[in-house]
């Protein structure tokens, strides 16, 4: 990068960083040091109280608990300075993005609100758990080819009352609406991908957003059963027409009708991979969870069903197919390449949640308010951004016993943070020097806290409660 392309990220970041301060809007100059002071300490972040001796931080550490417990974030003005930002793109200008949830355990937190049991993944075959926490819905763009960067647009925690399904929907509804609202996506532009893994309801999601202009690809379990279209009636015909046509059981492959479209090709890390496609697969929905409410005919969700096989998979000497399902009808033998290819990388995000728990320390603080943890939710997210931008800026501190990066310019969010603090006086420092005070008396000796903190339940307990009385009701 030549000195004009450098000078013009200086002032992008710098940019970034005067609205970020400026979407704090109570302890702003503690909260916007405390951001600095993750990008800038030495290693991987351990417990929030030693973000205060970073030199980047400026206030005692009773600042530091005051800005994150008291402190105020404009999420609205944060979330439009994020999306503002240049977003990767495909080959063909199109923008992919992807939903997943990252969950908070917080286990031993008896009184903190608002927690519902969050799905773990154990080391062993069926070792998955459910365990108290908070549970985070993040939208992130991603990039072509393998990498460990995404350009994290929006995050929102689900309650324990929320259906996860309206959730997500509401939430990618308002980041297609701010992508319209600062240009990022204009009549005329390729369809939005949006790619989601297994545990999403896509077909419903692709009833709830039928209206945008997004295409849905998600996972589905191998124990699903689809449907192809309808046949065309005859003439003369007796009796209601039928809704579906053949099945598609996704389990037993020698009952598989002949594939719409079929593809072949060649990859560097799974060897041969083989598409299958059929077209105009749809579920069969049933009255009962999301549907439950809906008023009339339950509609018939059309997409097509794609098969990907590969030829090996790291850890596994049969791998088994993967089933997609894409909300896109018609689709070309290039197009089905393009869904499966950017599904795969959906992948890129799983290093994003490891950067913020195991380096960023998203999860290391005990907090107990659900608020507290929005607040320092988009902390982070805001130190992530950063290194984003600053990722052709920073020179590579690599260890004796480290791998140079493959290519230049391809350092991993890791190596760019360890040169953020050389690059960091070049940049606008937007918040004030600190007053000089004295701490408080706290609590006086011998004194007890007499204000016990109560212990909300965990998980949907009012919905199943209500759910209960209204069955009894019925009986009744």
């Amino acid at each position: 990068m030549n000195d004009a392309g450098r000078s013009a990220v200086f002032g992008e970041l710098s940019e970034f960083r005067q609205d970020f301060y400026a979407s704090l809007r109570r302890r702003a100059d503690a909260l916007f040091e405390l951001s600095d002071a993750v990008l800038c300490t030495d290693g991987p972040v351990t417990s929030l109280v030693g973000l205060s001796l970073a030199a980047e931080h400026h206030r005692g550490h009773g600042a530091l608990y005051d800005a994150v417990n008291n402190g105020v974030v404009e999420v609205d003005r944060l979330r439009r300075a994020v999306i503002g930002l240049p977003l990767p793109r495909d080959r063909d200008g199109r923008i992919v993005l992807t939903v997943d949830v990252s969950a908070w355990l917080r286990p031993d937190a008896g009184t903190a609100a608002d927690r519902s049991f969050c799905h773990v993944y154990g080391r062993g075959r069926n070792a998955a758990q459910m365990i108290p926490g908070w549970a985070y819905s993040f939208v992130a763009a991603l990039e072509t080819g393998r990498s460990s960067w995404t350009a994290v647009l929006d995050v929102v925690r689900i309650g324990p009352l929320e259906d996860a399904t309206t959730v997500t929907a509401v939430q990618v509804r308002d980041v297609i609406d701010r992508l319209r609202e600062h240009g990022r996506w204009c009549d005329g532009d390729p369809r939005v991908l949006i790619v989601f893994d297994a545990g999403y309801d896509v077909t419903r999601l692709a009833w709830l957003l039928r209206d945008l202009p997004v295409d849905l690809v998600g996972r589905l379990r191998s124990d699903r059963v689809l449907y192809l279209p309808a046949p065309v009636p005859v003439p003369g015909q007796v009796g209601r027409p039928a809704r579906h046509g053949g099945v598609l059981d996704l389990d037993e492959p020698a009952g598989h009708p002949d594939p719409a479209v079929a593809t072949i090709s060649e990859t560097t890390r799974y060897g041969t991979a083989f598409a299958d496609a059929w077209d105009r697969a749809h579920p069969r929905p049933a009255r009962r969870s999301g549907w439950a409410e809906h008023v009339g005919q339950l509609p018939i969700i059309e997409g097509t069903a794609i098969r990907l096989r590969v030829d090996r998979l790291p850890g596994e000497r049969h791998p088994k197919p993967v089933w997609l399902w894409a909300s896109a009808t018609g689709l070309t033998a290039s197009e089905v390449d393009r869904i499966w290819q950017a599904y795969l990388r959906r992948f890129d995000v799983e290093h994003t949640f490891r950067l913020f728990k195991q380096t960023l320390g998203w999860t290391r603080p005990r907090l107990r308010d659900p608020q507290t943890a929005d607040r320092w939710t988009w902390l982070i997210i805001a130190a992530h951004t950063q290194l984003r931008l600053a990722r052709d800026l920073t020179t590579d501190l690599r260890r004796p016993w480290e791998r140079p990066p493959a290519k230049p310019g391809r350092l991993t969010p890791a190596r760019v943070r360890r040169g953020f603090r050389n690059i960091r006086p070049r940049l606008t420092q937007p918040a004030g020097a600190p007053k000089p005070t004295r701490p408080g008396p706290g609590r006086p000796p011998g004194s007890r806290n007499k204000h016990v903190r109560t212990h909300p339940p965990v998980g949907k307990t009012q919905h199943q409660n209500a759910t209960t009385n209204h069955n009894k009701q019925q009986k009744v």
